[in-house]
């Protein structure tokens, strides 16, 4: 059972959790020089005018606010030294970005997706553009112009490979006192986002399948891996 999320950080954990902190205070501090960090290095869909390359790394690394980015590293220091040591330094970090990338590229694909339906095109000139009506405008206004940012595509993909790999591995989650399985809490979360996504509620500016791309890109990952559980670990 992980009872102490910061006894024994590993040295990967902590230079990810030290980067983002690092964004995080930046975003805010160079926001009062007039300098956007949010619209640099968040990402957004690639027919967005805001779109640049680089952002499929550097989202994971931006942070809308202090839960946002509390949320995160709190599963990243409670999962990930685990991971580091299951998988070593070089490894773990690859696994990390690739998550993180993954999940990236399910959300612009259900964005694509929704596009398409919205115009028949995925991909469109915003400045000139008609939109048919004020509920496809704001659709297609949220897809090109609000980020995506958070490391949560990857935290999720540490989740998937927790999951299979140490399901019974115990957490403590928000507001719960009693440490809670991991093989009974990854499905419940799964589940619940694929809802949101589903549900597509408005005012949710929750990345729902991002979180689902990390997710299903780490149990591929750790498949083609060929890793098994670990139960007798512990």
């Amino acid at each position: 059972m992980i009872q102490n999320p910061f006894t024994n950080i590993t040295p990967v954990v902590k230079n990810l959790l030290i980067i983002n902190v690092i964004f995080f205070v930046a975003t805010f501090a160079l926001d009062t020089m007039g300098i956007n960090l949010v619209q640099l290095l968040s990402a957004f869909y690639p027919g967005s005018p805001f779109f640049r390359l680089w952002q499929i790394i550097s989202y994971m690394f931006m942070h809308s606010g202090f839960f946002h980015i509390f949320s995160n590293m709190l599963g990243l220091i409670m999962i990930g030294p685990l991971l580091e040591y299951t998988f070593g330094p070089k490894r773990f970090l690859t696994y990390y970005f690739i998550t993180g990338i993954g999940a990236l590229a399910l959300q612009y694909a259900v964005q694509a997706f929704e596009v398409h339906q919205l115009t028949g095109q995925f991909f469109i000139d915003t400045n000139t553009y008609q939109p048919i009506n004020e509920q496809q405008m704001r659709h297609l206004q949220e897809i090109y112009f609000a980020p995506i940012l958070g490391a949560s595509g990857a935290v999720f993909g540490l989740l998937i490979a927790i999951f299979l790999l140490y399901p019974d591995v115990e957490v403590y989650i928000y507001f719960i006192p009693i440490p809670v399985k991991i093989k009974y809490l990854v499905p419940v979360y799964v589940l619940f986002e694929l809802y949101g996504g589903l549900r597509q509620a408005q005012g949710d500016s929750v990345a729902h399948f991002a979180h689902l791309g990390g997710a299903l890109v780490g149990f591929i990952v750790i498949k083609l891996w060929g890793y098994r559980s670990r139960n007798n670990f512990y």
